[in-house]
């Protein structure tokens, strides 16, 4: 045999080899397929053409992709995004860049998006958020009261201008999804996430699904809208003694006139996401139902937007990955946040389908309702940040907005002697108490930071302030956190206490509901000097505070009123009257918990809908 003839051999066999792989790689990934984009690339054919043509194109790994979301932080890099085809990117809370100001979110979601356009299909990613209070993750912007607060106001259209704001605050920074509004309805105080709930009256959470109109506006393509969620699906706020991502042991009939209800609302608003509960019904995680989601939300209430799992919430359900994730899939679930090992999930997912666990059918679903979205977002003509917004937020005009929700959302309780109006003209004031001069106190959870923080973590105007400003200047203002120095020379005291900032699983309150003891003790050493004592309570829910509210002359009820303090002191100096009423019963006594109206022998210490003038 020739050298020649050997060569010629050798150059044969591998050109079988090389056309043997990239045929292997044309059948498994399309990576060598050649890409037709005149339709689905095209604004002006219909947006479900549109859809089909791409879907028509992808391959299993880039459909698998648009289902998958990932916490920015556990990104390797941008080139992960291009790689992998992820569909989607979170910031959890407190998953910020650094430094944490509108123009460095600006330039990561402008990168996320390079990032994806250099993908095959250049399929833009949609990025998730928890702007639950405005858009509470990025520092500087403008934090309004919690739904516990928006609920008192009793103002729907309020809400409506709230979710636009926020939705500018949010398009600001290059974002165009927040996992807000939360519909629950919260029927038990002990619950972290009580403040997270407008109402425990189904009804009053439902009016104010206008939220999703002011985040959505009339069109999504608009310039300032931004994609809802409603959450969670469904039942989180019924489950046994409060606890979080616990278990709502309830009938059907409970778990649709009272629970399902706010979300019909939501979808008859266009809704364009649903985000699933953590918790169980009657013993089964929702994560894996494939009743409530599938048949229930998908076919009979007719949801035509994507469902998405909540922060790992697929895990969940089994120890064995593997049934998780198909489970959830089967059930209805179309994107996950998975949020951490993006390629085991892709994995994992990608080999249910396989071996045929998971069908194509499902999967297609998913990837159909997630790019229908994108699309309606106008994310495949406008992927990149639009600048015209970033310098609104925190503005002046929207933090007036907020300023007035405060003053709506505060509950006069109590007001013997005509304690309120305080004159701005008062001689000599003391202020005291955690949470008369503190930010983050008077936020809450879900700001800057998961959990929240105390202290100085963002612009804003604390309640100190705001007493400050409000008086006039000849008015002495002492202000000494623990009451040190109060006696009877003074015209007045405000005593401003309640919780410190936690959101779910660490804010359930399972035993004890009453305030701190140094609390207990600053009111008791305020009412020895006999000054007029106004209390002013900053607390996610109502606290068994009965004894309290009997020992003062005026209390009023705050919830957590955000960044603009100010707003208390417009209503506690008389600039306008109180408006707000209780959106939550509130009990007397530890053994109460939990009560709602309707409930036989209904005996609260101040009833739904309580709330006083002057």
């Amino acid at each position: 045999m020739s050298i020649q003839f050997k060569r010629l051999m050798l150059i044969i066999i591998i050109a079988l080899v090389v056309v043997a792989l990239i045929g292997c790689v044309d059948e498994s990934n399309g990576d060598l397929k050649e890409v037709d984009k005149s339709i689905y690339m095209n604004p002006d054919i219909a947006i479900d053409e549109r859809v089909e043509n791409l879907l028509s194109q992808m391959t299993l790994e880039e459909k698998i992709g648009q289902m998958t979301q990932v916490d920015r932080q556990f990104l390797k890099n941008e080139k992960e995004i291009t790689k992998r085809n992820i569909g989607s990117i979170l910031s959890g809370g407190g998953s910020a860049p650094e430094p944490n100001i509108p123009e460095a979110w600006v330039k990561m979601i402008h990168e996320f998006q390079s990032a994806a356009l250099d993908t095959r299909l250049s399929i833009p990613v949609i990025y998730g958020i928890d702007a639950v209070h405005g858009n509470n993750n990025v520092y500087g912007a403008t934090i309004f009261p919690h739904n516990i607060g928006l609920g008192a106001t009793r103002n729907p259209q309020l809400v409506k201008d709230i979710g636009e704001i926020t939705a500018k605050e949010v398009v600001g920074t290059g974002i165009h999804w927040t996992f807000s509004p939360c519909v629950c309805v919260a029927e038990n105080e002990r619950w972290g996430r009580t403040y997270e709930s407008f109402s425990e009256d189904p009804e009053i959470v439902r009016s104010f699904t206008t939220i999703i109109e002011g985040y959505q506006g009339d069109n999504l393509n608009e310039p300032t809208s931004i994609l809802a969620t409603a959450k969670h699906w469904v039942g989180d706020g019924a489950t046994l003694n409060g606890t979080d991502q616990g278990d709502a042991v309830i009938s059907e009939e409970q778990l649709r006139t009272k629970h399902i209800s706010p979300f019909e609302d939501a979808i008859d608003k266009g809704v364009g996401s649903i985000m699933v509960s953590f918790s169980s019904w009657n013993g089964d995680k929702l994560h894996g139902h494939k009743y409530l989601i599938t048949d229930v939300l998908k076919d009979e209430l007719g949801f035509t937007g994507f469902v998405v799992s909540d922060w790992a919430g697929v895990n969940q359900i089994s120890e064995n990955y593997s049934e998780a994730v198909r489970s959830a899939i089967n059930a209805g679930v179309d994107m996950v946040m998975v949020p951490d090992d993006y390629t085991f999930f892709m994995e994992t997912l990608y080999e249910e389908v396989d071996e045929e666990r998971v069908s194509l059918a499902r999967i297609d679903d998913a990837v159909r309702r997630i790019l229908t979205k994108k699309y309606e977002l106008g994310l495949f003509e406008k992927p990149y940040p639009d600048q015209s917004y970033t310098s609104s937020i925190g503005s002046k005009e929207h933090r007036e907005v907020a300023r007035k929700a405060v003053q709506q959302s505060l509950v006069l309780l109590k007001n013997e002697h005509n304690t309120l109006p305080l004159s701005k003209d008062i001689k000599k004031l003391f202020v005291a108490g955690d949470n008369a001069n503190d930010i983050g106190n008077q936020s809450g959870g879900w700001t800057i930071s998961w959990q929240g923080e105390s202290g100085d973590i963002t612009p804003g105007t604390t309640i100190l302030e705001g007493i400050q400003q409000a008086v006039s200047p000849d008015t002495s203002v002492t202000f000494e956190q623990t009451g040190r120095g109060i006696d009877s020379s003074y015209d007045a005291a405000i005593i401003v206490i309640g919780e410190t900032p936690y959101t779910e699983g660490l804010g359930d309150r399972p035993d004890f509901l009453g305030l701190e003891q140094k609390d207990i003790e600053l009111l008791e050493k305020t009412k020895e000097t006999g000054v007029p004592t106004v209390v002013v309570l900053v607390s996610g829910r109502p606290m068994i505070v009965t004894e309290q509210i009997e020992s003062s002359d005026a209390f009023v009820a705050a919830w957590l009123p955000g960044t603009e303090g100010n707003g208390v002191a417009d209503v506690l100096f008389g600039d306008l009257n109180f408006t707000g009423k209780l959106p939550m019963s509130w009990p007397r006594l530890e053994e109460q918990i939990p009560i709602n109206i309707g409930d036989e022998n209904y005996n609260p210490l101040f009833p739904l809908g309580f709330g006083l003038t002057y």
